[in-house]
Formats: C-alpha cells, sequence, structure tokens
C-alpha cells in the first residue's frame, strides 16, 4: 500500500494546475471505495471533490494506475498528494469534528503506522469489508442527523415531566403539607436552625424560601406547566431549566416519598435533555451514555449481590409475585411453566449486560440493541406498575437511531407538521467549549459512581469532584432488583373503637382484599402504596414515617385519608389503629375462577395497637 509519510507532501509527480478544491481519487470499480466516497462526500460536501480514478487517471500520467488500484489518493488544493490511510484523514479534516483524526495521524505516535497497517487489510479484503459495510449501516448510508429525533425526544420527555408532576401534586399535601405525613416545614425549620447558608448547597430547592402548603403546590402545578410549555415547544430551554430546578426541590422535600431510582433517572434525564436544546451531538452521545450504564449497571450489580436467584436463573419465578405494584397480567406471568420463566431472566441478562454495548456500535446494531431494550422494558411495563420509569426508559431509546431511520417509521404527514430544522444547527463556539467541558464533566463523575458501585476505588482527586457537584443529581448510580425478593409480606393497617372489632383501612393500588384485581396505574406514582411495599422489608421502630401516617389515621386528617381507597371511619377517626402482617400468595386457576386473586397467611402483628395520648 503506498502512502506518503509524515504530513501531506510535495508528489514526486507534476500533477494538473491547483484546482479550487482538494480532490479525492477512488477506485470506481471498487464497491467499498463508492460506497465511502459517496458517504464522505456527503459529510463533507462542497469542501472536497469526489472522482474515480477510471474518469481522472489520464491527467495523472506520472501516477501508475496500479497506484490508485491499491490506494485512494489525495490532491490538495496547491497539488500536494497523500494516499491511503493519510489521505482518508485529510478529507475527512474537511468535514466538522473530524479533523481530531488527522491530528492523531500527526501527533500521536504509532497512530499513523498502525492506521496505515488497518488500511492495508481493509483494502486487501475489500469486498468482504463492503458487505459488512452494507450489514452495519445500510445500503443508503448518510451521514446521520439528530434534529427529528431530539425534537420528538424533548417533546416526548414533555410528557415523562407531565406525569412526574401531576403524579406528585395531587399527593403532596398528604405527603409533606402542613397536616401531611412528614410535614415539609418542620424539616426546613430544623435543618435551618442548626445550618447556615451551605444548606443551599448541600440541599438545593426552592423550599427555603417558603414551605408551606401553597408554596409545595405552586411549585408542582408549575412544573405542570412547564411541561405543557415544553410538549409545544414554547421556552423549551427556560422551560427545562425549571423543570430541572422544581423537581429537584421536590425531590429533596419530599423526604422518604422521594428516594426512588425513578427521581435520579428524571433529573439526571432532564439535565442531559437541556443538553441537547443546546448541542444535539453530545446531547445524544450523552444519553446513550445515561442508557448504557442505567441497563448495564442493573444487569452487573444482580451478579455482584451473590443472589441465588440470580444466579440459578430462578429470579422471574418470584419477581411476579413479589414486585411492589402488580399489574393484572402479573399473575398470569408468574403461572407460566418454570421454563418459560428461566428464559427470560437469561433474557434479561442478555439486555442488561451485552446489548448495552452495541449503544456504541454501528447503526444497525444500535437499532437492535433499541428493539431488545423495548421488548425487554415492554414486558416489565405489562406485568408491574412502574410509574413513568419503562417509558422513560423506552423513551432513551430514540437516541440510538437517526433521523433517516425515523422518517421511515413515521408518517410523512406527520413529518411534514414538525417544525425541524432543514440544516443542521451550528451552536456557538462558546457554547461548543462550555458543553465539551461539562460533559467531559459528566463522564468522568459517572465513571466514578460507576467503579463505586462496582466496589471499587477511584482515585482520591475524582471523589472529590464528583462528590461536589453530587447535590445537583445530575449524575447518580444506579441498579435495579440486586436482589430478588421470595417472598410478598404485605401490611394491613387496621382501625377500631373498641379494641375488638377491627376494620381495614384499603390501599388503591397494593393489594389488600383478596378478591381484588390488580390494578393498572402506569404513568402514576402512587408513593404511599410503594412506601407502604418497602415498609413490609424493614422493622417499623425504623421508620419514622410510619408511626406519623398511624397518628394521621388516628386524627383522620384529610390531606393524609385522600391517598387511600378506603376510610372505614368516614365520620369519626378511630380510636385505635394497629398493623398486620400477612403473607400473600396468587391463588390457582380455580380460585380465581371464583373471583379470588390473592391468598394470604397471618404473620402476626407488624405494629402494635395504639391511640392518641390523652385519649
Amino acid at each position: 500500500m503506498q502512502a506518503t509519510s509524515g504530513n501531506l507532501s510535495a508528489s514526486t509527480v507534476d500533477p494538473p494546475a491547483a484546482g479550487p478544491r482538494p480532490l479525492l481519487v477512488y477506485d470506481g470499480d471498487c464497491g467499498f471505495c463508492a460506497y465511502w466516497a459517496r458517504y464522505w462526500n456527503k459529510l463533507t460536501g462542497d469542501a472536497v471533490d469526489y472522482r474515480p480514478y477510471q474518469d481522472v487517471a489520464a491527467q495523472y500520467p506520472a501516477i501508475p494506475v496500479s497506484d490508485f488500484q491499491r490506494a485512494v489518493q489525495f490532491f490538495a488544493s496547491d497539488g500536494r498528494r497523500a494516499s491511503a490511510a493519510e489521505a482518508s484523514f485529510l478529507t475527512l479534516s474537511h468535514a466538522r469534528g473530524k479533523g481530531i483524526w488527522l491530528a492523531l495521524y500527526r501527533k500521536l505516535p504509532g497512530f499513523a503506522a498502525l492506521s496505515e497497517w488497518a488500511y492495508a487489510l481493509i483494502a486487501a479484503h475489500r469486498s468482504a469489508f463492503y458487505r459488512v459495510s452494507l450489514m452495519l449501516w445500510g445500503r443508503d448510508y448518510e451521514p446521520p442527523r439528530h434534529d427529528l429525533v431530539s425534537f420528538l425526544f424533548l417533546r416526548l420527555f414533555g410528557l415523562i415531566y407531565l406525569s412526574a408532576f401531576i403524579s406528585f401534586a395531587v399527593q403532596a399535601l398528604g405527603l409533606i403539607g402542613s397536616h401531611g405525613i412528614l410535614p415539609l416545614a418542620e424539616l426546613v425549620d430544623a435543618i435551618g436552625s442548626r445550618a447556615g447558608v451551605e444548606r443551599f448547597y448541600l440541599m438545593p430547592m426552592v423550599f427555603w424560601w417558603n414551605a408551606g402548603d401553597f408554596a409545595i403546590q405552586a411549585v408542582c402545578w408549575a412544573g405542570v406547566g412547564l411541561s405543557l410549555l415544553l410538549i409545544f415547544n414554547l421556552l423549551p430551554r427556560l422551560s427545562l431549566i425549571l423543570l430541572f430546578v422544581f423537581y429537584l426541590s421536590l425531590l429533596y422535600g419530599g423526604q422518604t416519598f422521594m428516594t426512588y431510582q425513578w427521581d435520579t433517572f428524571l433529573l439526571e434525564a432532564g439535565f442531559l435533555a437541556l443538553f441537547l436544546s443546546f448541542a444535539t451531538v453530545p446531547g445524544i452521545w450523552l444519553l446513550r451514555w445515561l442508557l448504557f450504564r442505567f441497563l448495564f449497571m442493573s444487569g452487573v450489580v444482580k451478579l455482584l449481590s451473590g443472589d441465588p436467584n440470580w444466579w440459578n436463573l430462578t429470579a422471574l419465578s418470584y419477581h411476579f409475585v413479589t414486585e411492589p405494584l402488580p399489574t393484572p397480567l402479573a399473575w398470569y406471568a408468574a403461572h407460566l411453566p418454570p421454563s418459560v420463566l428461566i428464559v427470560g431472566t437469561a433474557g434479561t441478562f442478555v439486555v442488561e449486560l451485552l446489548l448495552p454495548f452495541l449503544i456504541f456500535c454501528p447503526r444497525r446494531l444500535r437499532f437492535a440493541a433499541a428493539v431488545g431494550i423495548l421488548l425487554l422494558q415492554s414486558s416489565i411495563l405489562i406485568t408491574g406498575n412502574y410509574n413513568w420509569f419503562n417509558l422513560q426508559t423506552m423513551l432513551l431509546c430514540l437516541p440510538l437511531i437517526d433521523d433517516a431511520a425515523l422518517r421511515k417509521i413515521l408518517p410523512q404527514r406527520l413529518i411534514g407538521r414538525l417544525p425541524v430544522r432543514a440544516k443542521p444547527y451550528t451552536p456557538h463556539k462558546a457554547i461548543t467549549v462550555f458543553v465539551g467541558a461539562l460533559a467531559l464533566l459528566i463522564v468522568l463523575c459517572s465513571l466514578v459512581e460507576m467503579d463505586e458501585r462496582f466496589g471499587g476505588d477511584p482515585p482520591a482527586l475524582a471523589k472529590g469532584i464528583d462528590r461536589l457537584i453530587e447535590p445537583l443529581h445530575i449524575v447518580s448510580s444506579y441498579g435495579l432488583f440486586a436482589v430478588m425478593t421470595t417472598q410478598r409480606d404485605e401490611i394491613v393497617i387496621e382501625g377500631s373503637n373498641d379494641g375488638v372489632e377491627w376494620r381495614a383501612y384499603e390501599f388503591r393500588y397494593k393489594p389488600g382484599e383478596l378478591a381484588r384485581r390488580p390494578r393498572w396505574n402506569i404513568p402514576y406514582q402512587p408513593r404511599l402504596d410503594w412506601q407502604m411495599w418497602f415498609a413490609a422489608l424493614d422493622d417499623p421502630r425504623r421508620l419514622p414515617w410510619f408511626s406519623r401516617f398511624l397518628a394521621a389515621l388516628l386524627e383522620n386528617a384529610p390531606a393524609v385519608t385522600a391517598l387511600l381507597e378506603k376510610n372505614p371511619f368516614p365520620d369519626k377517626p378511630p380510636v385505635y389503629v394497629r398493623a398486620q402482617f400477612y403473607e400473600y400468595t396468587y391463588t390457582g386457576s380455580e380460585e380465581k375462577a371464583k373471583g379470588l386473586w390473592w391468598d394470604r397467611r397471618s404473620l402476626g402483628l407488624y405494629f402494635p395497637a395504639v391511640r392518641l395520648k390523652g385519649e
């Protein structure tokens, strides 16, 4: 393979007079060469001219035809020539953002030799690599654009935000209002009395200025309004900034009820969505990186936990029974043959541990990853109520495809109505530099989070940087269902006026009455119902919110009882309340035919009978 060494040098032949544009000459009879010449032509536009040697070789009589057949030839505007890998990088240097390859070729020791070796290998097997190119990128591959993808992602992400804000808004007063389970004002007063200005950094939230009921509702419903603005593409950047600020405030203000991974997952995706609105390419790659981390970490923690149910592939034999809020279809999934559930568990590992690496591969492999992820998330979505969590994960598959693929999926009439840019957007240089620096910071901190999650010990400086931005939750650690729960324990709260006759409180979504069918609540997030599932796994003495919840029931606090499906004491509060403990299991087919979905056996008391002081 012939190639000039070092920088572009003068040819030993006498080329024609210099033209107005550089020229790349390739073998027109080579399918591989023509394929990538067409792609580079679209990439560089009018900056470079492209010609097959069959058309222009006569203009270069001093260059043997065999040279044109062995390698591409690049002629600069001043007549100087380069070939092979160097010619390729010189051509790419005329495309925005691709000059890094020429810089590496010229300045990184060993890179030039490695590049020329790789070029020679590919050139010797052009037919095979042409078939690979068609398989990985498609026949009509063109430089990927993500303007349509970005536009749709931001609009749909507005729906995710809308679900989250409405979901919390209708529960907020019962959870953290002045007469709720964990009043936010008490938290603000307690921390404010012993912390100075550092509280604004340690717990960044707008509630430091006002933590009353009106402020809580104002933040929630302002988030709803901003979500609608984002959906309809009105002031999208300002909306994204304020949505992040308000949801971060709710994350801290929500206390125990806002400690779930999907809340930090939403915040991180929301911050990257803001990225996307300023710089499409970095935003796309950071969203892909988030999806990779979320999936891969979820798979790895299952293995690192040492849980035998994951290692022996029996986890799904328990999952559909023990998951927090099953859907009606979970009953049917739980009764699938054990062999099917084993295959499903293995498939989960394939999607979480292997497919994430395809996210960084050529486009068709990314498409395959998206399909696999969507299948897994759809299966989870129809069998378990995980609010907007699965919907957000599915939305993160959108950046795995490009505008060309999306145009083949969506109706052309719809695409024609979307206000998408006709030409690629080029951000200001200052924005590019700032976005690049912030992207590097996010990648660094996410690597620290992953390393620590997997038991590593990152460098002190890296950990210090990560801790510095930790309060903002723009980078988080993930890992779902590391240990599989094998028994479904449920808490049933009862009230009584005499300590003899007890009546049960009914929650809206968690299992209670044996004949009540599991309900759908996607994308709604019933936080008290979820908290009760976690409480069943813990000692009530370590859960201050639980005793306060019981106290609120003894007072018949309207904001709290509104969170329930049924209050058996609507007119006058009970004198006593207690919490019974049961193990719940699904019924068999015969019992279900009679209308019973659940069976249960008593495990005793979870919390003894209590009454208000002075009663």
